[in-house]
């Protein structure tokens, strides 16, 4: 029997507000009705990252907003909807408790069924919002606050592979913009400085490339680059244009190689368990920069995998993966009730032991 779904999705995790409509019919590509999302980086440029208090009150000021626009958008009213999903972790405490009682609200008001998505979910699920790939596939999740590897199996089923010791190559973009003076977010900043370096100019490190494993340590990368800036100035006095642009090089050919090789790796786990039409998705909003979409593209080609990427709008945070992930969560029967908590932490696999430096809460992701 086909039946449709319409969902609300909420999306507050750290600092873009975000609420869109998602349908779907059974076995059907699902079709994004509206998506609408406040981004607040003017709110945190002064201080050279995300500010968690600024953030969260943002959040509670737009989440009334986001939802009326992408309404609006979609023509439809709170009506038409079948359920509403929320990120309920992982993420800032404070924003995530704004969606999470935003959501509350509304489901209590119209009787609607609420359903809570991990974040994280929400990027792994992408490929099936924009293509309805089919399970397993592997992810390449590759974001500001986390970077991992999974074989998605199921809309609540992931094997993490491996992942990020410390920074994610997201958060080693912000801080290497930051000592470098260049703007944030860091990821497209440095991409656009990097067009302009030589990337052969300074060789910067691979981390853990001297492990079998598939995991993954940013935060040495971002500590070898200060150290080159440091020495440039004591040279020169200070920094070029053309300095900071290969260094800016220097360090994405870093991240670049080490992605590729790492990815290479987690490839041969899977393609061993998954030989038949194999896929490797990469979502987040790392998975924006051209230069490691490129090359993982080629490795894919190498290697005769398919490769899938969302579209940009899909990368980076946003509410329509939220929609989409509750979606398929609530077509297997999940709901929560008044009782559904946010979470600052909460690891999509449940059984694979903690990545080293995931602090004394437990596992990030």
């Amino acid at each position: 029997m086909t039946q449709t779904l319409t969902l609300l999705g909420l999306e507050s995790s750290c600092d873009d507000t975000a609420a869109a409509i998602v349908r779907q019919k059974t076995d059907a590509r699902a079709e994004i009705l509206s998506s609408v999302v406040f981004g607040q980086t003017a709110l945190h440029s002064a201080f050279g990252g995300v500010v968690p208090e600024i953030a969260a009150r943002a959040h509670a000021e737009k989440l009334d907003s986001c939802v009326r626009d992408a309404l609006t958008n979609a023509q439809l009213t709170l009506d038409d909807l079948d359920a509403i999903a929320v990120t309920a972790g992982p993420g800032l405490i404070g924003g995530v408790m704004s969606g999470v009682m935003c959501a509350k609200g509304i489901a209590a008001a119209k009787g609607l069924p609420l359903v809570g998505v991990n974040h994280l979910a929400g990027h792994a699920l992408t490929p099936r919002l924009t293509d309805n790939i089919a399970y397993p596939y592997l992810m390449l999740l590759v974001s500001g606050g986390h970077c991992q590897y999974l074989i998605v199996r199921g809309p609540e089923a992931f094997s993490r592979l491996g992942g990020t010791i410390d920074d994610a190559p997201g958060e080693a973009f912000d801080k290497t913009a930051r000592l470098l003076g260049l703007p944030q977010p860091g990821g497209p900043s440095v991409q656009a400085e990097a067009e302009h370096g030589d990337p052969k100019r300074f060789r910067f490190p691979r981390p853990l490339l001297d492990r079998p494993d598939c995991n993954l340590s940013f935060s040495g990368l971002k500590t070898a680059l200060m150290r080159m800036r440091d020495q440039i100035v004591a040279e020169k006095g200070g920094l070029t244009r053309q300095d900071r642009a290969d260094l800016c090089a220097g360090f994405q050919d870093a991240i670049v190689d080490t992605l590729v090789k790492k990815t290479r790796r987690a490839l041969d786990l899977y393609l061993a368990e998954n030989p038949s039409a194999p896929t490797l998705a990469v979502a987040g909003g790392v998975a924006a920069n051209t230069a490691i979409r490129g090359e993982l593209m080629t490795l894919c080609a190498e290697l005769e995998t398919d490769f899938m990427a969302p579209p940009l709008a899909l990368c980076t945070d946003n509410a329509a993966m939220i929609a989409y992930a509750g979606l398929e969560r609530f077509r297997n029967g999940a709901r929560d009730g008044m009782d559904l908590i946010a979470r600052p932490r909460w690891p999509l696999d449940q059984t694979s032991p903690a990545l080293i430096g995931s602090g004394k809460k437990g596992a990030k992701a």
